[in-house]
């Protein structure tokens, strides 16, 4: 099983500002930069609630059929998403990576703040690609918050866009 990130920030590394909002991300992600390419790639994505209430707020579900499951220890309405394929589950990433594999899913994309924090802290991650976007905006939500130890990574490729988006894409070295 592969678990990778996808994911924008400011150049300061902030995923969301601290109210959760995202203005500061090109509209519709911008310029083509893989991210449907990378879609197409994974059998099931992994987010958390607070990601679940925000994509929630979206003009559509962003995820269209792809099986999404949202982390949460308490009761979550599901029925607010239509044309999506969602459930719930508890529980250490490792254990969330192991009941998934067991149904077949190869290749998970996990999303929002504290569950890539979450799964990087657990060696549950293989796989980051991000997009920083050409903006400061001093506070937010960051990508990266403290570790119990070193979390080594080989560097894969960093690509450039006409817009300023630079992303760049590593490997978690075990």
């Amino acid at each position: 099983m592969t678990a990778s990130v996808f994911i924008g920030t400011s150049v300061d590394g902030f995923i969301a500002r601290p109210n959760g909002d995202l203005d500061f991300l090109p509209e519709g992600g911008g310029e083509p930069h893989g991210y449907n390419e990378f879609i197409a790639s994974v059998d099931a994505i992994v987010i958390g609630r607070k990601t679940f209430e925000t994509v929630l707020a979206f003009e559509a579900w962003p995820y269209g059929d792809k099986r999404v499951v949202v982390l949460s220890s308490r009761p979550l309405d599901l029925s607010a998403v239509h044309g999506g394929v969602v459930e719930q589950m508890a529980g250490p990433p490792a254990e969330i990576v192991s009941q998934l594999a067991a149904h077949g899913i190869k290749h998970l994309y996990i999303d929002g703040g504290i569950t890539i924090q979450r799964f990087l802290r657990e060696g549950a991650i293989q796989r980051l690609i991000i997009t920083r976007v050409p903006v400061l905006i001093g506070e937010g939500i960051p990508l990266f918050d403290s570790l119990p130890r070193d979390i080594r990574l080989r560097h894969v490729a960093t690509r450039h866009y006409p817009s300023g988006l630079v992303q760049s894409e590593y490997q978690v070295v075990e």
